[in-house]
């Protein structure tokens, strides 16, 4: 028996995007986090659970991939080990630091997550894909948000804090939404 898929929806981001903190508010999964980077070293599966219709429960997995950094394509950092996780969803959630924290501009960031996913096997950019603008609580993050849609205006993007807890609920809808869509695809 071959595994094909690892989990619905693959959480990829740059180290302290807060991947491992999103993974916490949506599932019941406790991945390690802290103010340094690569806390992650292995995949962290986690259930979202949606118990909006008491007579159907539905779930998805979500997995909080290791920290993508540039050059991951040629193995530095976790290399290999973080994508080939990532060719094992059905969804990529592309998470992004829209505070710009340590100086990053998330306009780069997002180039650079698709440029190593490219470079690693060009399908992966056929997956479907949604980005989570996070740290939306951060003033900077607002002006990084504007530029960001200017660069990238046909993006699917959800504004979200995993600090507060802001935009989560429409970030779980979305994320439903676009995982039932790629199955019925799938059936077809």
């Amino acid at each position: 028996l071959v595994l094909k898929s690892i989990a619905d929806v693959g959480l990829v981001g740059f180290p302290n995007a807060g991947k491992s903190s999103l993974t916490g508010r949506l599932t019941q999964a406790r991945p390690k986090t802290a103010a340094y980077p690569f806390t992650t070293l292995h995949p962290q599966i986690g259930v979202i659970e949606y118990a909006d219709d008491p007579r159907r429960m539905r779930r998805l997995l979500l997995a909080d991939i290791p920290g993508l950094i540039a050059g991951a394509n040629e193995n530095r950092g976790l290399g290999h080990r973080f994508l080939r996780h990532i060719e094992r969803c059905s969804l990529l959630l592309l998470l992004i630091d829209m505070a710009g924290t340590d100086g990053r501009d998330p306009r780069e960031d997002y180039a650079t997550l698709l440029q190593e996913l490219k470079l690693h096997d060009s399908a992966l950019l056929e997956k479907p894909r949604l980005v989570a603008a996070n740290k939306m609580d951060v003033e900077s993050a607002r002006a990084n948000l504007a530029k960001f849609k200017r660069r990238y205006p046909k993006v699917r993007l959800v504004q979200i804090s995993c600090l507060t807890g802001d935009g989560l609920a429409v970030l779980k809808k979305e994320l439903l939404k676009q995982v039932e869509a790629f199955r019925r695809s799938e059936k077809k």
